[in-house]
């Protein structure tokens, strides 16, 4: 058993290491000439700014790091969208900061820039949570211009939720660095209150280039809309400062003098350990994810004195719900158990596969949490609802949409990470990010996708194969095999947490002995924000 721990410890450890290998060059943004270029002007990167404007004693949950990886390389890439981004504290106000990294492409936003910046927008409206603009753009990257500007939720819709947090009494402070034009200069005069930064930050609806061609005038950067204009002439701007470093003081200063809001009241008693050491996690799941392993030993490695009370324990066994603390908080957990179960009357279920009783038991355990006022965590490695004439007899889709409705129409806060296989429907009724998690998690070891790579390959291999006997042509055992390893090897490159976390459909690939750090984190962010509206599931089949 040792042996094989070890085994899946190098393996998990290897699969983590890669991802800090990927995240030392993300970090690097648009490369250290353009870093250089930075620094001569006098001016801090995205990074630097955030790590000045922290609190040094509390951690910074970066947000979106692998935003937009390997989508755009025809266009030099856009290493983390092209923005810095995450939730932290400042003068021990926990906030969203969101920093353009002028690095990448002069700060110009790539259409999953704007994906991003509005991913910031919504944890700062779900949780009340103050949120900081660190401005330094260039405005839309031309190019893509169609796939960033019209619709509902490109760049526009930024300024929308502007006014809407405002609105919310969210508080808003924007800091401008360096470029802010166009459409983007909408943004730091929407906020509360806007600082700027001499001979680098300026404001203005059009630079000189596109005035002179406009209207033919002939002006300065620092006339038309730097600092000096905008906090002397036109008003714009609330405070300027001859350095960033002053800049950023100011905002700790604002940050330090903000008022407390009502809270939700999610219970919070002093903090205890887990009893088992959270360095051993990374041995608990195999390296072969068709492997069963025992999901009961996560959460013990993750919850407070790794006590954790089930509910329905004999019932519904291939989910396994209960209550538990995670660093002093009181969670109720939802997971999917991968071991294999032996039921009293002799029946085997798979481990990963929700069946009726499992999604019955979780739907009803999701309804208690909310009546309690408990925040949910969902731990991810499923393969799917069980299929067969026994389950659709015996009514799998009903008992799948029972718990569907339950996780869609919840209240309190969600919190879920994907441990290993998050497949189909499974990834829906285990709050998938279609499901508002307020954050969304992945291990190295994820895999996201609407089933898995080897049965998705044979389907797609039958679809293709059907197709050419239909054109009269015949494919032999040597050409079919060289086929399904084609389609295999594509479709598993685009269930890779990788692929996932470029389109942000989770927030971060992450250590999983941070796991229980970042779920804290996340519920501290969300007892920010009162519980609204009651527990309704609407209409569902009994």
């Amino acid at each position: 058993m040792d042996i094989e721990r070890n085994k899946n410890e190098d393996a998990l450890k290897m699969a983590y290491s890669q991802v800090k290998m990927k995240l030392a060059g993300i970090y690097m943004g648009g490369g250290k000439k353009a870093i250089d270029k930075q620094k001569e002007r006098n001016k801090l990167t995205a990074r630097e700014r955030i790590e000045y404007l922290c609190d040094a004693d509390k951690p910074f949950v970066e947000i979106g790091a692998f935003a937009g990886y390997e989508m755009y390389e025809a266009e030099g890439g856009c290493p983390a969208g092209g923005t810095v981004a995450g939730v932290g504290y400042v003068s021990g106000r926990q906030c969203v900061i969101v920093a353009n990294d002028q690095t990448v492409k002069a700060g110009a936003w790539f259409p999953i820039t704007g994906k991003k910046n509005l991913r910031m927008q919504e944890i700062a409206m779900e949780n009340n949570l103050p949120i900081i603009y660190l401005v330094d753009s260039a405005g839309v990257f031309l190019p893509m211009q169609d796939e960033i500007f019209p619709d509902k939720e490109h760049f526009g819709r930024i300024f929308r939720n502007n006014a809407r947090m405002s609105a919310m009494g969210i508080t808003q402070v924007a800091a401008v660095m360096g470029a802010c034009v166009a459409g983007g200069a909408y943004l730091p005069i929407m906020s509360d209150e806007t600082l700027m930064v001499e001979n680098n930050g300026s404001i203005f609806l059009a630079g000189p280039y596109l005035v002179k061609a406009a209207i033919g005038e002939e002006v300065d950067i620092e006339t038309l809309g730097g600092a000096v204009t905008h906090t002397e002439i036109s008003g714009i701007a609330d405070y300027r400062f001859k350095t960033e470093q002053e800049c950023l003081d100011e905002i700790k200063k604002i940050f330090s003098k903000l008022g407390r809001g009502s809270t939700a009241g999610f219970d919070r008693a002093k903090s205890k350990p887990p009893r088992k050491n959270i360095k051993d996690i990374y041995g608990i799941i195999p390296a072969d994810a068709s492997k069963p392993y025992d999901m009961l030993e996560v959460i013990e490695h993750i919850v407070d004195n790794s006590e954790f009370d089930q509910f329905k324990k004999d019932y519904g066994q291939t989910i396994v719900c209960g209550y538990a603390r995670i660093d002093g908080w009181a969670v109720g957990i939802v997971a999917n158990q991968r071991k294999v179960v032996k039921r009293k009357k002799g029946e085997v279920q798979m481990g990963g596969v929700i069946y009726n009783d499992s999604a019955d038991k979780a739907a009803r355990f999701i309804m208690n949490c909310n009546q309690k006022k408990i925040p949910l965590v969902f731990l991810q490695d499923v393969t799917g609802f069980m299929v067969g004439s026994r389950s659709e007899h015996s009514g799998i889709i009903k008992d799948g949409a029972k718990m569907v409705n339950a996780v869609a129409n919840s209240v309190v806060p969600k919190i879920t990470v994907v441990i290993g296989n998050s497949y189909g429907a499974g990834n829906y009724a285990m709050c998938g990010k279609a499901y508002d998690p307020r954050f969304i998690y992945a291990w190295p070891s994820a895999k996201i996708a609407v089933m898995g790579g080897e049965q998705a390959a044979k389907t797609l291999l039958q679809i293709q194969v059907g197709t050419l006997k239909a054109k009269g042509r015949v494919i032999d055992p040597a050409e079919e095999k060289r086929l399904l390893e084609e389609i295999k090897s594509r479709y598993e490159q685009q269930t890779t947490p990788y692929y996932a976390a470029a389109r942000l459909w989770i927030d971060d690939i992450i250590d999983p002995a941070q796991t229980r750090m970042l779920i804290s984190e996340g519920i501290a962010a969300a007892n920010h924000a009162p519980v609204s509206g009651d527990f309704k599931t609407g209409v569902f089949q009994v």
